[in-house]
């Protein structure tokens, strides 16, 4: 490739010091407010050049900084750096409700969008304007002095109890282990899972066996142990992570933060002149109001929820029949799920394991976007990572042109956030210095190689990789070289699972599966058979699925709707409801999820859990395009790459959307994905 991957641009991970964390960002916060100050000095009559050009430069500079520190604090915590990133936190919370609040910059900004400049400029540039004064509104800039003070201090204060709703569940889940000595107990266990379960005894200088709630050691656990007993402890242990139930009952207890979290969104959202957060929500993203998101959620539920009530019956009934279980406990549904499976279609997720080895995975992906859309993935020797099992990969365009890179992190260890996310490292920026190539972080949390086999994924983790390089590709292929709305920047939050969830819809199809999936051992391809028997399983469960994610949909969306902070439990009541609405599985009453849900309590999707279904209707019925007219016609691919990937947020999805697919999306290719009539 002529363009090679400029490595003196990444961060130096293994430079950066817990100690210098806190001077070394005040100093950058500090320079940040000087140059403000410059440009707004120089700005008496503001233009793109002297105003929002040097802004957009400013804020990079932060942004490249801070997300080094971001994410080693998601991904190799120390005591250390949890300390100095608890310290700087609340400052850069300040600094940038200080921005928000600016009134002279503010001012200058609406000047330029009244101005005859402003008609001058083009659609991206206007679109940036537009943001940055539909922001500092929802920040409070029209409020009066009391009011803009009250809203620091409560934006102050969620960071910090975010931040701690993360760590409480980090804390939570390493500090719990299951040690068992019975090899008898272990019966069902897969080979891989029971050396994990070795493993981890012998790292604690244990004999035996130990299950932790990481999710390759408690899933697995869940989904084959025979033993009934151990899956319900784990299960109690899981589901009662940081809150007040389960063996470490009231220890990093969640419930007090959550309801703080909760009564500051909604404060804040009464302040800014809503009814509730969730109403706030909806100012960023694609959906008008409540009601249009209720009644999309509400339908899908009437639509799938029989059939899930039948999926369930089918579990019961199985449980029942060999091995007189009844009632059905929640610790029960995966390990019966797996043996309906088996029984109905004759294999078994673990059965895909070897012929999913995590570097013909990666091979098969990158291949599957080369014919896509042209791009080609390289390996970059001589990057710094800050564990041995992190990669980097440059990324090249059918022209040979460099478009970006991304480190990759597969698998679960100790002091590692849960879960598969991908983030953001650099932005696309271009000036007159040259161009800045985008970077991403890609992170996952597999079952890790052991000894002389390389790390085998299940069907669902194959999903999960493509799921989240699709967020990659969207970061990566942008063209837009203002970071504010580059790649996924400035998307509407209810979009931003587009083109991740489209992704997945090729793990099915026979061509990609022939290049992703070969045995580890003897290079064979996924046998027909096996293959068969993936397709007959297609829809497995597909209604338990859907209701699952609607329970938690509703749940986020309900709560953050009506919460009331002068009534008392509104979590768990609320939670309840909904559950007696959508759940179909049997719920303990020990049960905590919502103290561990990250989504709406520590991340981004706080009254839009809901994207997750929404954004699916979108990337269904645009893989329906592929199905019509080949799963990689080149003018499909490539209408996708520049209508959808390459625009950032320059644009509403929904003209995106239409750019590609000729028309709005309908739901048709939803239901039939998930085998919904």
């Amino acid at each position: 490739m002529p363009n090679i991957f400029p490595v003196d641009t990444l961060p130096r991970f293994t430079t950066i010091d817990p100690a210098t964390i806190e001077p070394q960002l005040k100093q950058w916060l500090d320079l940040n407010r000087s140059k403000l100050k410059q440009i707004l000095a120089e700005a008496t009559s503001p233009t793109w050049d002297n105003l929002m050009l040097p802004l957009e430069e400013m804020n990079d500079v932060l942004n490249k900084a801070w997300a080094p520190i971001s994410h080693l604090h998601s991904v190799l915590e120390t005591d250390a750096l949890r300390q100095a990133y608890n310290a700087v936190v609340p400052l850069l919370s300040e600094y940038h409700t200080e921005i928000s609040q600016n009134e002279t910059l503010y001012q200058a900004i609406a000047s330029l969008a009244k101005s005859e400049a402003f008609n001058q400029l083009n659609n991206v540039q206007k679109k940036i304007i537009e943001n940055d004064l539909r922001d500092f509104k929802l920040s409070g800039i029209h409020l009066p002095t009391e009011d803009k003070k009250r809203l620091a201090e409560l934006q102050k204060s969620l960071t910090q109890l975010t931040t701690l709703f993360s760590q409480n569940i980090l804390d939570a889940t390493g500090d719990y282990y299951l040690h068992v000595t019975d090899e008898k107990k272990m019966a069902g266990l897969p080979p891989q899972a029971l050396k994990l379960a070795v493993d981890a005894a012998e790292a604690r200088g244990l004999s035996g066996y130990v299950f932790t709630l990481e999710y390759p050691s408690y899933s697995t656990a869940l989904k084959f142990l025979k033993d009934r007993e151990i899956r319900k402890t784990l299960y109690e242990a899981y589901v009662t992570r940081a809150s007040d139930r389960g063996p470490a009952a009231n220890k990093f207890d969640n419930s007090k933060v959550m309801e703080s979290i909760l009564a500051n969104r909604h404060e804040m959202a009464k302040i800014l002149g809503f009814q509730n957060f969730a109403e706030y929500s909806l100012a960023t993203k694609m959906a008008n109001d409540p009601q249009q998101i209720l009644d999309f959620l509400y339908d899908l539920l009437k639509r799938s929820r029989k059939l899930a009530e039948t999926e369930y019956q089918a579990i019961k009934d199985l449980a029942k029949a060999t091995d007189g279980i009844d009632p059905l406990e929640s610790w029960d549904t995966s390990y019966y799920s797996e043996k309906l499976r088996e029984a109905t279609f004759n294999f078994s997720q673990e059965d895909l394991r070897p012929y999913f080895p995590i570097n013909q995975v990666l091979a098969g992906m990158y291949d599957l976007v080369k014919k896509l859309y042209g791009l080609t993935i390289v390996k970059v020797s001589d990057v710094d990572i800050w564990h041995p099992h992190v990669e980097f990969f440059a990324i090249y365009d059918e022209t040979k042109a460099l478009r970006g890179g991304f480190y990759i992190d597969l698998y679960a260890r100790s002091h590692k956030r849960d879960g598969a996310w991908m983030d953001d490292c650099l932005n696309r920026k271009k000036n007159a210095k040259g161009l800045q190539y985008p970077v991403a972080f890609l992170t996952c949390n597999f079952m890790p190689p052991m000894d002389d086999k390389p790390a085998l994924l299940n069907h669902d983790e194959v999903l999960t990789l493509f799921h989240e390089f699709g967020h990659c590709l969207h970061h990566m292929l942008t063209k837009v070289d203002y970071p504010s709305v580059a790649g996924i920047n400035g998307v509407a939050w209810d979009a931003v699972e587009f083109p991740s969830q489209f992704m997945e819809n090729f793990c099915l199809e026979k061509e990609p599966l022939n290049t992703i999936a070969r045995h580890y051992q003897t290079g064979e391809k996924l046998p027909d058979a096996l293959y068969q028997k993936i397709l007959a399983a297609k829809y497995f469960q597909t209604g338990l699925q859907m209701v699952r994610q609607l329970e938690f949909a509703l749940f986020d969306f309900l709560l953050h709707l009506n919460f009331d902070p002068t009534l008392p439990n509104q979590i768990q009541i609320i939670l309840d409801a909904v559950r007696k609405e959508a759940a179909v599985l049997s719920i303990p009453e020990f049960n905590r999820f919502q103290h561990s849900f990250s989504h709406i309590f520590a991340g981004g999707y706080a009254a839009g859990y809901y994207s997750y279904k929404w954004a699916e209707v979108l990337s269904a019925d645009a893989y329906a395009q592929f199905e019509e007219r080949g799963l990689f016609d080149r003018e499909s691919g490539r209408s996708f790459m520049e209508n959808i990937l390459e625009v950032g947020g320059t644009r509403e999805p929904m003209a995106s959307f239409i750019a590609f697919r000729g028309r709005k999306p309908t739901i048709d290719a939803l239901l039939r994905h998930s085998g919904i009539k």
